[in-house]
């Protein structure tokens, strides 16, 4: 399943002091010229991510499939550490 969503900077974490982001948007890539769907209320928008792996295992979970199943993709932002994927 192949999403994209768009991070927006959070600052950095209390507990771990590292750089987190915080996801604006969500959305289901288009399949068989279906349009995109918005599924940002499948998650917490209010929660801190570290990682685009650490927010696939979280959509992974909420869609009850395997965080392998997910591919994501960063939109509107440059930094390479939100748009990694193992």
């Amino acid at each position: 399943m192949q999403f994209e969503y768009t991070p927006r900077n959070s600052g950095r974490s209390a507990v771990t002091d590292a750089a987190t982001f915080r996801v604006e948007r969500l959305r289901q890539g288009a399949f068989d010229d279906a349009p995109q769907s918005d599924i940002t209320h499948l998650i917490d928008r209010s929660y801190r991510y570290h990682s685009s792996q650490e927010l696939r295992w979280h959509i992974a979970e909420r869609l009850g499939t395997s965080p392998a199943a997910i591919h994501l993709t960063a939109t509107g932002r440059r930094d390479p550490r939100f748009s990694r994927q193992p």
